[in-house]
């Protein structure tokens, strides 16, 4: 998998989470989500905190450090949900 697209409700591109260092554990994570709950919904946010277990608390405290734990911890009071969808490589 190169990379996750998410979707907001409206179906637009609301951000991208490439598989790259630094960013490949929350492609699984996020991935995990999708199909265990059918989209990042809320109840699925509160489940992918508990999985960053470690790094939430740095994310509260530095806003921006860690976008795809504050993306969860927004949706959460929001309400709304994210789509996902894989974008796999082609030869």
């Amino acid at each position: 998998m190169l990379a996750l697209h998410l979707f907001d409700e409206e179906g637009r591109l609301a951000a991208v989470i490439e598989n790259r260092p630094g960013s490949q554990g929350s492609v699984v994570i996020y991935n995990h989500l999708a199909q265990t709950f059918g989209a990042i919904t809320p109840e699925a946010a509160e489940h992918g905190l508990q999985l960053y277990a470690e790094h939430v608390d740095e994310a509260l405290s530095n806003p921006g450090k860690h976008p795809n734990i504050d993306r969860l911890l927004a949706l959460i009071p929001d309400g709304s949900a994210l789509q996902v969808k894989p974008v796999v490589a082609c030869w």
